[in-house]
C-alpha cells in the first residue's frame, strides 16, 4: 500500500513523495532547463544573447523556462536587464560540474 504524503508536503509533478529532489530533477529535465543554466555560468546575458547561445531556442520556452528558473531562486534578471545566476544557481552549477568532466571522459 502506498504511503500518502501529509498534508504539508508540497505537490510535485510526477511525484507522490514530494520530495525535493524530485522537484528538482523535473525542473532540471525540461527541455533549455540545463542549457539555459550551463550558458549563464560564466556571466549575465541579455534574453537576445542566452538564445544565441542555446541554438536559437523557441523564445516562448526560452522565457517560460527563465520563468521557472527564476520562480525556483536560480536564475535572476539583472539591472542591466541581463539574465544571471543567483547564489543558489551558481551552487547548482558546481554540483553539475563532475557529471560535466565524467562526461567529457565518457565521451572519448
Amino acid at each position: 500500500m502506498a504511503k500518502q504524503a501529509d498534508s504539508k508536503t508540497h505537490s510535485v509533478r510526477g511525484s507522490r513523495t514530494g520530495r525535493p529532489i524530485m522537484a528538482l530533477l523535473d525542473l532540471l529535465g525540461r527541455r533549455w532547463s540545463l542549457r539555459i543554466l550551463w550558458e549563464l555560468r560564466g556571466e549575465p546575458l541579455t534574453s537576445r544573447a542566452l538564445r544565441t547561445a542555446c541554438d536559437e531556442a523557441s523564445p516562448t520556452v526560452l522565457q517560460a523556462r527563465l520563468t521557472e528558473l527564476r520562480e525556483a531562486g536560480f536564475v535572476e534578471l539583472g539591472e542591466s536587464g541581463g539574465y544571471g545566476l543567483t547564489p543558489l544557481g551558481r551552487d547548482l552549477c558546481e554540483m553539475v560540474m563532475p557529471l560535466h568532466r565524467f562526461a567529457e571522459r565518457w565521451k572519448r
